[in-house]
């Protein structure tokens, strides 16, 4: 494909997967806002690493004179990048192995309609992303409690 080709087509993925028009950028900006995705996820600092590298050779390329994937890229660039797109398609990639570890009973990425397909086109599926919830009510109760049988147990010790 050629490592152009190989980013437009995971970018319009991202796109689609987070219905984002950030696309790459805002599959990027999801694992900077997940702090606890490289506890859970043992690839997570090297995807995210590679994924803003190739964001910048893309503009490099784009932008920059003299800047061609011939002296900015390798045949391992291409691979990698058809090979992370393929682990969005599986649910195999850092955030929806995140998601799935810590929510397990639901999809990270749930289809919204079924496609049109046509001999010509490509199979493409919306999807929407559905962020982690917080449980910070579950723990402030928990602190609550506990805070409470210290002055229960201090209170019967006084007696």
């Amino acid at each position: 494909m050629g490592f152009i080709d190989s980013y437009k087509h995971l970018e319009k993925l991202c796109g689609e997967v987070l219905n984002d028009d950030r696309r790459l950028s805002a599959y990027i900006d999801e694992m900077a806002n997940t702090p606890k995705g490289p506890r859970y996820v043992p690839s997570w600092n090297e995807d995210f690493k590679r994924l803003k590298h190739y964001r910048w050779v893309r503009n490099q390329i784009s932008h920059e004179p003299n800047c061609n994937e011939s002296n900015m890229c390798e045949h391992d660039d291409e691979l990698w990048l058809d090979n992370f797109y393929e682990r969005i398609m599986n649910q195999t990639d850092p955030l929806a192995q995140y998601r799935h570890l810590n929510y397990p009973q639901s999809k990270m990425y749930a289809p919204k309609t079924q496609p049109i397909q046509n001999d010509c086109s490509p199979k493409v599926h919306e999807y929407d992303y559905q962020p982690p919830k917080n449980n910070r009510f579950g723990i402030g109760l928990f602190v609550a409690a506990f805070v409470l049988l210290g002055i229960l147990i201090w209170l019967v010790s006084k007696l």
